[in-house]
């Protein structure tokens, strides 16, 4: 019995401790979680006041005027240069002269070091990363030039070998004794807050400097990248203005490693002006509008970084020229979705209603052939079966272009499930069916379309004509002797 009672204090004491280390971990546990949610989600306490608003608003803070400047100024150039090389079909080329940095930046850390330097000057590191990408574009052109192989294997071959070059570099130069390579790293994913006025003075230069470059030569540029083989047969150096792109290219990824790191400068040379082609149709007006967003989204971006500071600069500005590019593709004028949504269905409906005018007009005239005049009659009504079995319309979609063409005053009921034409719909039918004819002579006599498609491809085309290129049409149709008279004139019965 003593045996017995003894063992189960035994056992009694092991259940205890058990229970106690199990809360331990618990209690552990808890407050793991509470301090991962407070480092991820803001208190109150945590949040920016107002003060901290206005101060960054305003630029009163000597860190946060450098940075949000430096990060503005970088926006425009990339935008600039962002849009011919969009236009270049060279999306990925910033990337992999971002990546062809990497090499550049760790010979240049051990090279300093080498030479009793501390590794870190930033202009030093920038050299060297300058000198690198150029390395990378000379490598591209020689694979585009001597080879088969297109830009974007050549590009895929630069990005891949020198990054791996790169990080090979950045591991030996960080065993190197007598250096301290911490932070080297900054340049892969950025590192804008470390900024100071030395970098602010390379940057603004740089980037101001490829910004007026791009401008004073938007005529060349832009003839390279419309069309290359022209530029060349008037004789302009298209290897030369190829290389200055490409410089101006490098120039701005290179001072853009310390803000966004050469991964996330990609984004910054490409969406803005991506972003910018969904408002215009004008090369000088989407160079300007991606200019504006690029340093719009710099400086916002910045902006808010200051405020948050947990919050790495690289990554929210990159998260606000997604938001521009987002907000542009939807809702921009020119080619948004939205915008081109409303446009087809405002075409569609058009084209609707001319359609169901044109079948009226052609049911009125086989009927006026049947009986013996050969012109339709205007107040002849017309039955709704006739109509829907001249196009294949749902008896939905029929009653609604009917609905629509019956409030603009150019169809009406006539009872018995008869509709009539108005004076004016009958004038809006013989003229539709006048485009679509004039159509079809030309198409057959000039453009060699076969008889038994003509009615289709007629179909296609005519709703974009306007009253200036149909008399340019009728004009040219007179020319080659392939004049359609006009229409007989109506009269009523």
């Amino acid at each position: 019995m003593a045996a017995t009672a003894a063992d189960d204090e035994a056992r009694f004491a092991q259940l205890l401790t058990g229970l106690v280390n199990r809360s331990g971990a618990c209690l552990a546990g808890h407050r793991l979680a509470a301090g991962v949610l407070a480092g991820v989600i803001p208190t109150a306490a945590a949040l920016p006041s107002s003060g901290d608003v206005w101060e960054v608003v305003t630029l009163r803070n000597y860190n946060t005027r450098l940075v949000v400047l430096s990060t503005a100024l970088l926006g425009v150039a990339a935008g600039l240069v962002g849009s011919f090389l969009l236009l270049r079909k060279r999306s990925l080329m910033g990337d992999a002269l971002s990546h062809a940095t990497l090499p550049g930046i760790g010979i240049a850390f051990g090279v300093m070091v080498m030479a009793g330097g501390a590794g870190k000057s930033l202009p030093g590191l920038l050299a060297g990363a300058t000198l690198s990408g150029i390395a990378g574009v000379l490598v591209m052109l020689a694979i585009r030039n001597t080879t088969r192989l297109r830009d974007d294997v050549a590009m895929g071959l630069v990005l891949s070998v020198f990054f791996g070059i790169g990080t090979a570099v950045l591991r030996m130069v960080q065993a190197m004794p007598q250096a301290s390579a911490a932070g080297l790293e900054s340049f892969i994913y950025g590192k804008t807050a470390s900024m100071v006025e030395s970098d602010f003075v390379v940057i603004a230069s740089v980037a101001i400097l490829a910004a007026a470059l791009a401008v004073l030569l938007f005529k060349e540029l832009a003839m390279l990248c419309f069309d290359e083989g022209f530029a060349a047969s008037q004789g302009w150096p298209v290897l030369g203005l190829d290389l200055l792109l490409l410089g101006l290219v490098t120039a701005v990824t290179v001072i853009g490693l310390q803000a966004v790191g050469l991964i996330l400068i990609i984004a910054f040379l490409i969406t803005p002006a991506t972003a910018a082609r969904f408002w215009t149709e004008r090369l000088s007006a989407m160079t300007g509008i991606a200019a504006v967003l690029g340093g719009a989204s710099g400086w916002l971006g910045a902006s808010i970084s200051a405020l948050l500071p947990r919050m790495p600069a690289g990554a929210v500005i990159v998260l606000v020229t997604a938001a521009v590019f987002l907000f542009s593709m939807v809702v921009a004028p020119a080619r948004g979705v939205l915008a081109r949504t409303l446009r087809r269905r405002r075409l569609r409906r058009k084209v609707n209603r001319q359609h169901l005018l044109r079948a009226a007009y052609e049911i009125l005239e086989a009927e006026a052939l049947r009986r013996g005049p050969r012109e339709p009659v205007v107040n002849a009504p017309f039955r709704l079966e006739d109509l829907q079995r001249k196009r294949v319309w749902s008896a939905r979609e029929l009653q609604r272009v009917i609905r629509t063409e019956a409030g603009r005053g150019h169809i009406m009921e006539a009872g018995g499930g008869r509709l009539r034409l108005s004076e004016e719909g009958f004038g809006e039918a013989a003229r539709i069916t006048r485009n679509h004819r004039l159509w079809e002579v030309y198409l057959v006599t000039h453009a060699e379309i076969a008889p038994s498609h003509v009615d289709r491809d007629a179909d296609m085309v005519e709703h974009v004509l306007d009253a200036d290129l149909v008399r340019q049409l009728e004009a040219e149709l007179r020319e080659r002797r392939a004049w359609i008279p006009v229409p007989p004139s109506p009269h009523r019965m």
